[in-house]
């Protein structure tokens, strides 16, 4: 399988936005994935949707699968189709979930910005943002959670408040103040 797959948008895209991710980290990391608890119990559900999505479609296969004279049926193929991309995503999806690293509060406690922290910062000692660092593969930009592999993430790991860092990014060169860590 290679990284750059992207699926059709056959049904709910909450599913479908962690595919790339999972093929990729799955190679990247060894087989170790960091994931936050929540996380870890997002995948679990798209799993169990997943599955009972692939029992309807083995379903609806059984239930369509008697070729006429001209051979199969066009709607028996579109099932099939549907039904190997959901597999897939079910090999991907059980790959990530062998064996996580699920990241702990107690592991955060030292002050030190690590992956599952949540980071409160100043952007050029004018707007205060706040959001969470994660693994690639939990990464959400409009619920303010940034990859610990984005310019901003492998920046801000390590780092401690008060501390300022510079991010390189498409306008220039952006300086973040390291308010709270929580």
């Amino acid at each position: 399988m290679t990284s750059d797959i992207i699926y059709p948008n056959i049904f709910n895209h909450s599913i479908n936005k962690v595919d790339i991710r999972i093929k990729f980290i799955t190679k990247k990391m060894n087989n170790k994935t960091l994931l936050t608890q929540e996380g870890y119990n997002q995948l679990l559900e798209q799993l169990t949707e997943l599955k009972k999505k692939q029992d309807h479609l083995i379903t609806q296969i059984e239930e369509v699968a008697q070729p006429d004279e001209s051979g199969e049926d066009g709607l028996a193929t579109q099932l099939k189709e549907e039904l190997e991309l959901i597999n897939e995503k079910i090999d991907d999806i059980e790959q990530v979930l062998e064996a996580p690293q699920i990241i702990s509060d107690t592991n955060r406690e030292n002050g030190i910005i690590q992956v599952g922290c949540k980071v409160k910062v100043k952007i050029s000692g004018k707007i205060e943002k706040e959001f969470q660092i994660v693994s690639e593969l939990e990464s959400d930009p409009s619920q303010n959670k940034i990859s610990d592999q984005s310019p901003i993430g492998k920046t801000l790991i390590g780092k401690k408040v008060n501390e300022e860092v510079e991010v390189d990014a498409p306008a220039g060169k952006i300086i973040y103040k390291i308010v709270a860590i929580a």
